[in-house]
């Protein structure tokens, strides 16, 4: 990680930067992927990955055999750790669930929303170096509370045709049975625009790498909802004199382990606190089986000494991590000041392992500062809110004069008729 003391604000753009890609191929590569897939369907999902995965596919779909031997090889003690985070998940997402009453703005005009689930939804889940079968939760279960008539989840397989267990275990958990073994661009083109397997969603979900966000960008421009932009994974710890400097590097390193293209920022008012972190993250390092790919992504990441917390609060809300954790005795203190971040973890027992794995919250976050002006996923990403009125006659005859007087100085005379022949009959009798 590269250390900066008290940058001034004038270098604070440069140093919230994530790390660049280079846009222009990314989108010609990805283009290509999608366009292959929309005309050719299943043959081109097969041949990708047979390029990307090195598997020669029989079939996309994953069948109740594979399923059920798939069940059967998740050792007991994963499937109770499991049970536990659905748990946790489903009590916190159930709890969003809102009966919202009916408004009558004048006499005789009732207005009132509901929440609607979206028909079709696909779920993107990496099932590459690190099968994330905690997004499926993470997705699944809102998806489930909100009533969405079809789910499809989207997942890579092995060389061997197989797909994760784990991965398998926690879709037949959730109630996901549409599952097919692709990943990828090539699995965001299928379900945005269909092949003779893989059903057209509505809207898509999950993480992935730069390839399959630049694809959800790029659907998203065709008219397919996506659920946020996103990219690689961050996060930001600020850490003061009462922070744990072990806690602090194992919370680091938990993100860094993500992908190379990770990021993560240290910041503290203490250049003694950032010394004793960083020697903290040297020494557990060593012991990473995934060694590798956290030094590449430390090496786009920064440690930073600030002048006060409070200038450290300023910073992280420049930078909208998707992760911030306040390792502090006294977080509580300083929240309130937070309003850019996909998710807040208070305290020094407060790890974001817990808000990815089991705490309840939703791991599935806004990344590369577009947390400034999205959430989360939450139960509301897989509804609409339709707007229904009702006028009486009492309600029309309330607000109909105001409403033809602000057709017509709008020069839509059919606006205005719809509410005069209303009016007209009421006085008629």
């Amino acid at each position: 990680m590269k250390a900066y003391y008290q940058p001034s604000r004038e270098k604070w753009e440069e140093l919230i930067k994530r790390p660049a890609i280079n846009e222009a191929q990314l989108t010609h590569t990805v283009t290509s992927i999608i366009n292959e897939v929309k005309q050719n369907g299943d043959k081109a999902l097969k041949e990708y990955a047979a390029v990307f995965d090195g598997v020669q596919l029989n079939s996309l779909t994953v069948s109740d055999d594979e399923m059920q031997s798939a069940i059967e090889q998740v050792p007991q003690e994963l499937k109770d750790a499991i049970r536990v985070a659905y748990t946790n998940i489903s009590t916190f997402h159930k709890a969003q669930q809102r009966q919202e009453e009916v408004v009558e703005t004048a006499p005789g005009v009732k207005c009132w929303r509901k929440s609607v689930a979206i028909e079709k939804v696909g779920l993107y889940i990496p099932g590459g170096s690190a099968p994330l079968f905690s997004t499926i939760l993470m997705l699944g279960i809102p998806a489930q509370i909100a009533g969405c008539k079809e789910i499809v989840l989207c997942t890579p397989s092995n060389k061997k045709e197989e797909v994760n267990p784990a991965i398998l275990y926690t879709a037949n958990l959730v109630g996901i049975s549409r599952i097919y073994k692709v990943g990828g661009a090539q699995a965001v083109a299928a379900m945005a625009f269909g092949t003779e397997t893989i059903p057209r969603v509505y809207k898509i979900f999950g993480p992935g790498n730069q390839y399959v966000t630049k694809a959800k960008e790029l659907v998203q421009q065709a008219g397919v909802a996506i659920d946020m932009p996103a990219g690689p994974s961050e996060v930001l710890i600020i850490a003061d004199d009462t922070c744990n400097p072990g806690f602090v590097a194992a919370d680091l390193l938990s993100q860094a382990e993500h992908g190379a293209d990770s990021q993560v920022i240290l910041l503290s008012d203490s250049e003694s606190v950032v010394k004793q972190c960083l020697l903290n993250v040297e020494k557990q390092l060593a012991l990473l089986p995934r060694q590798a790919i956290a030094l590449n992504a430390l090496s786009n990441s920064k440690a930073i000494v600030m002048k006060s917390i409070e200038e450290c609060i300023e910073f992280s809300n420049r930078y909208a991590p998707e992760h911030l954790i306040i390792a502090s005795e006294r977080a509580n203190r300083v929240v309130d000041s937070v309003y850019n971040a996909g998710s807040v973890f208070l305290g020094n027992y407060s790890c974001e392992s817990a808000g990815d794995y089991a705490s309840g919250t939703n791991h599935t976050l806004p990344t590369n500062g577009f947390a400034k002006a999205y959430s989360g996923v939450s139960l509301d990403s897989f509804v609409k809110k339709i707007t229904y009125q009702e006028l009486s006659k009492e309600g029309i005859k309330n607000i109909g004069k105001a409403i033809e007087i602000m057709a017509e100085a709008e020069e839509l005379m059919a606006h205005k008729n719809a509410v005069t022949l209303r009016l007209k009959e009421i006085n008629n009798g």
